[in-house]
């Protein structure tokens, strides 16, 4: 499928329809009717990983291999060992799981996805209240074990972490609400911050849909931190746009910050070889500059000094 944030992408659903540690109000889903937080082999590793084997096989144009679908890819017990043999057969493909952040209180579900090459964890509520109105946990889960877990995982993760909320006007809106969303993602330090909503109605048909403004005044509210909006869907998004656009873009995102290769592409919901050829283009004609990262395969960019506003840069 063509995702509007990761390109073309191979979804993997790993478990039974809608088995999940959260009930959030606002899944497209629809209700959880499994709601655990207890992790199972509920399909045999073997099984999964020669179905990927024969797809593979073909060698499609993918940007990544996803695990997510209609519930939580790490209440799957074999995804470690899925996300190694993707990694080491498959090695031309990248690995994302996007995830509700839930259970990496555990030092074995924070192993399992050391190797992906990004994760997308959500933190739709920073506070028990906001947590507990939209997510609705499955027992024992609480906002303080999530951020503490989420902080665990940044301390040991060397891939790109973009932190997902999911705004619920009229409940993590709020000055409380975003005050305590922002002294959470200072603890986390992910790469980025994406603000999403819903695209169309609810399935209950009670979540309302955040507006453009509101976004807006979220990204100033949560401000210096590196956050976006994610834009409305539209078909073919993230394919029309040409060289120059794409280069526009990234000295845009890369306005007050330094961001990586694989962090532009996926705020910019565009292929990330396509903008990793600009990039390199735009090192060599001198308006964006290397900079030293602590990970030496990541290529972190900065805009060149005459034409950037800040220098703030990110590590």
């Amino acid at each position: 499928m063509f995702s509007r944030r990761l390109g073309r992408s191979l979804g993997v659903d790993l478990l039974p329809y809608k088995t999940c540690s959260l009930d959030c109000v606002y899944c497209e889903c629809g209700p959880t009717t499994q709601l655990t937080t207890a992790r199972a082999t509920f399909a045999p590793v073997d099984t999964i990983l020669a179905e990927l084997d024969k797809y593979l096989a073909n060698k499609p144009e993918l940007d990544y291999v996803t695990f997510s679908g209609s519930g939580e890819p790490t209440l799957y017990q074999g995804l470690g060992r899925i996300v190694e043999h993707l990694k080491s057969k498959h090695p031309r493909y990248k690995v994302a799981v996007l995830t509700n952040g839930t259970l990496f209180s555990s030092a074995e579900v924070r192993r399992e996805v050391l190797r992906a090459d990004l994760l997308v964890p959500s933190l739709d509520g920073a506070t028990p209240e906001s947590f507990q109105a939209i997510d609705r946990p499955a027992s024992g889960i609480t906002v303080e074990t999530v951020i503490e877990g989420l902080v665990a995982l940044r301390n040991e993760y060397q891939g790109t972490l973009v932190l997902e909320v999911f705004v619920v006007p009229g409940i993590n809106d709020t000055n409380r609400e975003i005050e305590a969303l922002h002294k959470a993602a200072e603890r986390i330090r992910p790469d980025a911050i994406q603000l999403n909503r819903l695209d169309r109605p609810s399935p209950s048909g009670t979540v309302p849909i955040a507006s453009d403004e509101l976004l807006a005044l979220l990204v100033q509210a949560l401000a210096p931190l590196p956050v976006f909006a994610v834009p409305s869907r539209r078909p073919g998004d993230g394919r029309r746009a040409d060289d120059r656009q794409v280069e526009q873009a990234i000295l845009d995102r890369l306005e007050a910050r330094t961001h990586d290769t694989t962090t532009l592409a996926f705020l910019l919901g565009l292929n990330e070889g396509v903008v990793a050829k600009c990039v390199q283009q735009m090192l060599a004609d001198g308006r964006l500059l290397r900079v030293p990262s602590p990970l030496p395969h990541r290529l972190l960019v900065e805009r060149a000094p005459e034409r950037a506003s800040t220098q703030t840069r990110l590590a």
